[in-house]
């Protein structure tokens, strides 16, 4: 029976990833990641999650809540976890860091007010601004450095650009307390919580 299950999930991971997803939605997250790293006699189970809605980041107790019930979905399942098998492993869930690639409208919502270098239409990189997330678009001011060293940089008129027009965004994380948002960027990853399985 836990083979059609598998087969019918495709791929390992993507049968890990059903998992996962399964015990988080209905608490409003959504995986970002779910899979098998590290060695083979003790594998790592790597699982990331962001909310499925809203600006709000994900605070330590939310992982740690989440962890728990990622952990029991996996008990639930068997024992066998696809991609791992049958054998020990250890879980890491974690949120989404300052790091993650801005895909998804949830991805660009987040980081309003910050700094991202992004390709528009295929363009050379810019740096801009966020400043307003829509239903189809994002409205970005282009951030342009100084001419000269030690000259102020120049924010160019906000441009509204269409979810279909952008290339995968990168945030700058920016030094000094130049952050205009509420959500200043986290250093780093965000939250984690590591279980042993």
């Amino acid at each position: 029976m836990q083979e059609q299950n598998q087969s019918a999930a495709g791929s390992p991971q993507q049968a890990l990833e059903q998992i996962v997803a399964a015990a988080v939605e209905p608490e409003g997250f959504v995986v970002e990641k779910a899979v098998v790293v590290g060695a083979a006699d003790v594998p790592t189970v790597q699982v990331t999650l962001d909310r499925a809605h809203g600006a709000e980041g994900v605070d330590m107790d939310a992982v740690a809540r989440l962890s728990r019930l990622v952990s029991a979905a996996l008990d639930d399942h068997g024992e066998s976890v696809p991609g791992v098998g049958t054998g020990e492993y250890l879980l890491e869930v974690s949120s989404a860091g300052v790091d993650r690639p801005l895909t998804e409208r949830r991805h660009w919502a987040r980081n309003v007010g910050r700094l991202v270098e992004v390709s528009v239409d295929g363009a050379a990189p810019i740096t801009a601004r966020v400043l307003e997330v829509g239903a189809d678009g994002v409205e970005l001011a282009e951030h342009r450095p100084g001419a000269k060293k030690g000259m102020p940089a120049k924010t160019l008129a906000p441009v509204r650009v269409p979810f279909a027009q952008l290339g995968t965004g990168a945030v700058q994380v920016e030094w000094g307390g130049s952050q205009q948002s509420t959500g200043a960027a986290r250093d780093g990853k965000g939250p984690a919580d590591t279980t042993e399985a």
